[in-house]
């Protein structure tokens, strides 16, 4: 069993930076691949980004391409989403995911999931 909890969120202006952090309980992190996904209110979950085992491979939503990157740390079973130029539009409930597999993220194929973390952007 895999156990995500996210952490960083919060309230930010538009143009701001926040780093969302995702640690795992799992003893072999470096064999999933990891992903975010945001749920804004009135919405369904979407993928944001996702990172391969090793960090040598990753994917954006074309919204975020460009503001956000994503990296990992398998010493410490993180994986990170810096988040930059925050828009209004960015704000929503942001959860962090894993799967064994690479490719396409998309909601129903990942394995685990946290509780997300809330991040809001003001204009």
């Amino acid at each position: 069993q895999v156990q995500l909890v996210e952490s960083g969120g919060g309230l930010v202006q538009a143009g701001g930076s926040l780093r969302l952090s995702c640690a795992a309980s799992v003893f072999t992190f470096s064999t999933y691949s990891m992903g975010w996904f945001r749920q804004a209110p009135g919405k369904e979950r979407e993928f944001v980004s996702g990172i391969d085992r090793s960090g040598s491979r990753s994917q954006y939503a074309d919204s975020v391409k460009g503001r956000f990157a994503i990296s990992r740390d398998n010493a410490k079973n993180t994986v990170y989403l810096q988040m930059n130029s925050l828009k209004p539009e960015d704000t929503a409930v942001y959860y962090c995911a894993a799967r064994i597999y690479y490719g396409i993220f998309r909601v129903d194929d990942m394995a685990f999931w946290g509780k997300g973390t809330l991040v809001t952007v003001s204009a």
